[in-house]
């Protein structure tokens, strides 16, 4: 579209252009247009080349995962690999590590010697960059990896760098992930230690409370309950052994009576007439040791069992007695009929049968004695324990009957307990837990890092894009010139042609007088000129070859 001038020549508006016009002005202002031109070419040249190069290094770390699965040991960490990235990299690279890798590689020479340190680190600290993790596609299969990268002038430099970074993270993050491992077990072993005091502090007070207040407390509702059923089971059976008791004294009470009446009825005739069916010493003795077995073996059955051994041992010796018994009495059946043809003056027996017999009967009587005392004494022994049982039975009677004593204290206790002892037990799991994922960060068999792709050497610069610094310096200064030809035009209010006398004079042209200048000055002018733009293009090249030359000169 072409413009319309809007300024008046006079009276006449300026006319249209078309493309003769714009040919035309370019031809009249071509060194307004191609000097500026010419001028950014050169200093785009100089300018692309003697800017240093910016290599760029570049190295990938994937992030490998755990090698146990987390269903069987779950991580005691809790930072995502990117904040654990963003982490270690607020460590590297800090001002005294900066300084470090700057000092061992020498880095950044010119700028120590004219800037402070802190404006070399701020210069490095721009010149790396750590990416995000993302998933990345190494031997047909996704794994997750971020990558670190450092620009520097020096490729070889930028690709030590970038390695030493990957050396100072791989090491960080071992380092890292161990001691918040190792802090972790540490924080839940003291408070396990501490949950585990609170604990024994509260038992400590609850034993103490049941020591003060034993039988009263309000879970002990049923243990005395079932003591007193078997204190009042004790007192039945006492009961019982003690009416046992007394029947058994009321029968040898009753014997006692019957031997004494027999005594008394002894006569020396009935002692003559049973002399003459007397029994021998050693057999009455006999019978008196198997009566007396028999009532010490029933006494026996009457407690025990027929397993018990002194059972078993009275039975073996009543046995043996009765056996005796059966000698005996085929020796004394033998004696009386030898004594029996005899004449009864001359039978010694008959006078010392009624002394033998009262001596039996005092013996029968001595023991019923013994045995009425000794059921005496059995007897106090059952009131003594009948007491004692029914004491206890008052005793469990009145706890029972008694109110709780701090119930609520006594209930807050037990709660208190309760929840210590939950916590306590919630520490203590998750203390082996943590200590499990210890060991397993200690064995690096967590998740890690490792080296997916190392350190890249770069062949080419990233930085400067020269072709586009210098296409867009020469595009720049040509637009430049466009616009110094526009100005230098718009401002000259001469006639250039005959387009312009017959626009502005309206009259019909019949001829026109070409410019007569002189040959000489013609030829003087563009001499000059061509000498002008020769020295100009001559300068430019030799300045644009030299310091392409640098460039390739000073390139490592």
């Amino acid at each position: 579209m072409q413009p319309t001038i809007t300024e008046s020549y006079g009276n006449t508006s300026r006319r249209s252009l078309d493309v003769e016009d714009y040919i035309d002005i370019v031809r009249r202002h071509k060194a307004w247009i191609l000097g500026p031109a010419f001028c950014s070419l050169v200093l785009s040249v100089v300018v692309a080349f003697l800017w240093p190069d910016t290599f760029v290094s570049q190295a990938v770390i994937r992030v490998v995962p755990p090698q146990v699965p987390e269903t069987y040991v779950q991580t005691n960490l809790n930072m995502e690999m990117n904040q654990r990235i963003n982490s270690m990299a607020q460590t590297i690279l800090s001002r005294g590590a900066l300084i470090n890798i700057i000092n061992t590689f020498n880095l950044y020479p010119r700028d120590r010697q004219r800037k402070p340190m802190e404006d070399v680190v701020e210069d490095m600290k721009a010149a790396v960059r750590i990416g995000a993790v993302t998933s990345v596609t190494a031997a047909n299969r996704g794994v997750s990896a971020f990558s670190i990268s450092f620009a520097y002038d020096n490729r070889l430099l930028a690709q030590k760098v970038t390695a030493d970074l990957v050396s100072r993270f791989m090491t960080e993050n071992t380092r890292d992930r161990t001691t918040q491992s190792v802090q972790t077990t540490q924080f839940l072993k003291d408070q396990s230690d501490t949950a585990k005091k609170d604990l024994e502090a509260i038992e400590d007070r609850l034993a103490k409370f049941r020591q003060v207040n034993a039988g009263r407390l309000p879970d002990q509702l049923q243990n005395n309950q079932i003591l007193l059923g078997a204190a009042e089971a004790r007192i039945a059976n006492i009961n019982a052994n003690i009416s046992r008791v007394n029947q058994d004294k009321m029968v040898l009470e009753t014997e006692l009576r019957t031997t004494r009446a027999q005594l008394n009825s002894l006569k020396p005739a009935a002692a003559e007439q049973a002399a003459a069916m007397a029994k021998s010493e050693k057999l009455q003795t006999n019978e008196a040791q198997i009566n007396q077995a028999e009532l010490y073996l029933n006494n026996l059955k009457e407690h025990y069992k027929d397993t018990y051994p002194d059972v078993r041992r009275m039975e073996s010796q009543l046995a043996n007695l009765r056996k005796t018994h059966e000698r005996l009495v085929k020796e004394d059946a033998e004696t009386r009929k030898t004594e029996a043809a005899l004449p009864p003056k001359e039978n010694p027996r008959l006078d010392a049968e009624y002394a033998r017999q009262a001596q039996n009967v005092n013996v029968i009587i001595e023991r019923l004695e013994t045995q009425i005392k000794l059921t005496d004494v059995r007897a106090e022994e059952y009131a003594r324990e009948m007491k004692a049982a029914e004491d206890s039975v008052k005793q469990i009677r009145s706890r029972i009957e008694a109110e709780p004593v701090g119930e609520q204290q006594y209930q807050e206790v037990i709660r208190d307990r309760e929840v210590a002892k939950v916590k306590y037990e919630e520490l203590h799991r998750k203390q082996s837990n943590s200590a499990i994922a210890e060991d397993l960060e200690k064995r690096q068999q967590g998740e890690t890092l490792e080296l997916l792709d190392p350190a890249s050497a770069p062949l080419k610069p990233s930085e400067p894009k020269r072709e586009q610094y210098i296409a867009i310096g020469t595009g720049v200064g040509l637009i430049l010139g466009l616009c110094f030809a526009g100005a230098r035009e718009a401002k000259d209010a001469s006639l250039k042609n005959l387009k312009d006398v017959r626009a502005y004079t309206q009259l019909t042209i019949l001829g026109s007088v070409p410019l007569l200048e002189n040959d000489l000055v013609v030829r003087r002018r563009k001499r000059l000129a061509w000498l002008a733009w020769s020295t100009a293009c001559l300068i430019g090249i030799i300045i644009m070859t030299g310091s392409i030359f640098f460039y390739f000169t000073n390139r490592i």
